[in-house]
């Protein structure tokens, strides 16, 4: 099968030809598929959301080749989707104008994007708060809108850098469901990048684990259990240690680096 994202032996080197030169990450090579969910798992520093800054054509890589649907990747494109940590949405329009925001700037008719708006927030959950401002919303809430303003575009590729990570637990855990339930009906290939475990393993149909800086494939993880997923069920939790094996030493490494430039 064809992939929807190729990483080709890329490279980044922050502040290149200066003292200040930064290996981020070095010949990492991976594919994902049309409509599968990857996540990336590594350590802190080792490149996880330089490369999705590179695949959403916001950052070049200083070597090797990004790829979308065959195609190499020269900038921003409305094919692939990026959520961030924060919502960022605009606080002066109300959540159904940020949902549609992009499809304004496409020249989509009013009557198209309130209905086009009305259909996502229903999706996300969130079909009273068209109206509302995002400062009135709860941090969960204005996820869920970014995520469907994302949707909105109708991307290829969705790309989501830590987006629940300032979610309390129980609120996360509903977010993680609510994204599965869309990831399916969109046909969209997801790449996340968390720090958590546990989420990896609750969403990913592989899980790429990357090594400390300089970020490389240290292995990729294919996660071949039956969704909905259990956190308690014996495989998920022995799919978890696997994993913290894993990274173990990656985390030590990336520790003894920080403690070393102070």
């Amino acid at each position: 099968m064809k992939a929807m994202i190729s990483v080709r032996n890329v490279g980044k080197v922050w502040n290149p030809d200066t003292s200040k030169a930064l290996t981020a990450i070095d010949g990492l090579s991976f594919d994902v598929a049309p409509g599968e969910f990857v996540v990336l798992l590594g350590p802190s520093g080792c490149g996880k959301s330089s490369l999705l800054y590179m695949v959403a054509g916001l950052e070049t890589p200083s070597s090797g080749e990004l790829l979308c649907d065959g195609m190499a990747i020269t900038g921003p494109d409305t094919e692939r989707g990026m959520i961030f940590q924060e919502a960022s949405l605009y606080p002066w329009l109300s959540i159904a104008d940020n949902v549609t925001f992009g499809l304004k700037l496409r020249g989509v008719f009013p009557e198209k994007r309130e209905r086009i708006a009305q259909e996502l927030l229903l999706k996300v959950g969130l079909a009273d708060a068209g109206h509302k401002r995002p400062n009135e919303l709860s941090g969960g809430m204005r996820q869920r809108a970014a995520l469907a303003r994302a949707l909105a575009m109708q991307p290829k590729v969705l790309m989501m850098d830590e987006p629940f990570a300032a979610l309390d637990i129980q609120t996360r855990a509903k977010m993680q469901d609510h994204l599965l339930q869309i990831w399916r009906a969109s046909g969209a290939s997801v790449l996340m990048v968390t720090h958590s475990i546990e989420e990896a393993v609750a969403l990913a149909d592989r899980i790429v684990v990357w090594t400390s800086r300089p970020g490389r494939v240290k292995e990729i993880v294919p996660v071949d259990l039956p969704r909905p997923r259990d956190p308690r069920d014996p495989d998920f939790i022995a799919l978890q240690l696997r994993l913290g094996d894993l990274l173990a030493d990656e985390v030590d490494r990336a520790f003894r680096e920080m403690e070393a430039s102070v």
